[in-house]
């Protein structure tokens, strides 16, 4: 397969980007990637890693560029407690060092996260039709009982009983469909 920008080199890089909801297919060669900038090639011109391939989806440098002086030592110097990771040797190396460093990272990894996975940051997995209701329900009652404590802290008590009312019905709603389930 030829390169769709010049029509005389072997597409040896292959795009399929997902822009709402429409795929597109590029392909082309590695000189046609470096001129549009669409891919991080090392200066060894041996393609591009996977390092380079993850400092590519952070944007690291326009992160350091974008912010104001006085932020950009924070991101650089930003170190985890437990195993001493910059998150600038994470983005070099491409892994955490220690299951700390998700939350010390967490405010670089989140839009990163929403950017790659379409706007989702928390992992939802498969739930078993037997008990996606029940799990459903306990899901949603978690999350009306953080809306309702940070209404309660705002002294909104009007939404809060709202919300505490809707928070009953769920949860009777949840014990009928436990009750009358079926039983294994």
């Amino acid at each position: 397969m030829l390169c769709q920008e010049c029509n005389q080199m072997p597409a040896t890089l292959h795009f399929t980007k997902f822009i709402n909801g429409e795929k597109n297919e590029i392909h082309i060669c590695e000189k046609c990637a470096q001129e549009m900038g669409e891919v991080y090639i090392n200066q060894a011109g041996q393609g591009f890693s996977f390092n380079n391939l993850l400092s590519g989806l952070l944007n690291i440098e326009p992160i350091f560029q974008s912010s104001t002086a006085s932020a950009k030592p924070k991101t650089e110097e930003l170190r985890c407690k437990r195993c001493n990771l910059s998150f600038k040797e994470f983005v070099h190396v491409g892994k955490f060092g220690c299951e700390d460093c998700y939350k010390t990272f967490d405010n670089q990894l989140n839009p990163i996260l929403k950017r790659v996975h379409s706007g989702n940051t928390a992992h939802i997995g498969k739930i078993p039709s037997r008990m996606g209701d029940t799990i459903h329900l306990r899901k949603q009652v978690a999350q009306l009982k953080e809306v309702l404590k940070d209404l309660i802290e705002k002294e909104e008590f009007e939404k809060a009983a709202e919300i505490r009312d809707e928070i009953r019905s769920l949860e009777k709603q949840n014990d009928r469909h436990v009750d009358g389930g079926p039983q294994s």
